[in-house]
């Protein structure tokens, strides 16, 4: 079965964090990312742009378009993983994995229960 890894943390922590120390955590994380895709076991990843960048479509017809923030949480969505696990205590145990490698993020674990794969897309920015 398909999770959904759902990344959330206090997105002012990880905006202070140096260059150096964002791009080490990221050096973590992808040890934990290169044994789930060796596994065949992770599927689309993705880091989130800032909050304060998002929109909220809601509403009737054709909706409202508001600014973001769209939730007053302490955490914010920064982020999700999917993964191929074959109960949630597996999934839960990748989600471990992860926290180890940034412990002070929670991760929210759900089924995905439709799936339906697009083109890829072209190199972020960032990938550069």
């Amino acid at each position: 079965m398909l999770y959904a890894i759902l990344a959330y943390h206090e997105e002012h922590v990880v905006q202070s964090w140096s260059p150096d120390e964002d791009a080490a955590l990221m050096d973590d994380l992808l040890d934990v990312h290169d044994g789930l895709v060796a596994e065949g076991r992770l599927g689309p990843a993705a880091r989130l742009g800032a909050t304060a960048d998002a929109v909220t479509l809601r509403g009737p017809g054709p909706g409202v378009v508001l600014d973001g923030p769209f939730a007053e949480t302490k955490e914010q969505l920064l982020g999700f993983y999917a993964v191929d696990a074959a109960s949630r205590d597996e999934a839960v145990e990748m989600a471990r994995a992860l926290r180890a490698a940034n412990p002070t993020a929670v991760y929210e674990i759900r089924p995905i229960l439709l799936y339906i794969p697009g083109a890829p897309f072209p190199r972020t920015e960032a990938e550069g």
